[in-house]
């Protein structure tokens, strides 16, 4: 199932996706999700990223720990 959500691109980025979109012969919205995709696996691999994303989820676990009791 899909989730479906609103983005607003600046006017040029807009245009050039659409171009981009065209030229491959996939919709605008193949385009956008490739793209996502593609920086998501791009940041996974990346350790300083994951290592900073560890530390944020065990800061909030903590947090949320501390409202629990």
């Amino acid at each position: 199932m899909a989730k479906q959500t609103t983005v607003r691109l600046p006017e040029e980025l807009a245009e050039q996706a659409e171009v981009v979109a065209r030229v491959k012969g996939t919709s605008l919205n193949s385009l956008i999700v490739e793209s996502l995709s593609a920086e998501i696996a791009r940041v996974r691999a990346d350790k300083d990223f994951t290592s900073r994303a560890d530390r944020l989820l065990k800061r909030d676990k903590e947090l949320l720990d501390r409202l629990a009791r």
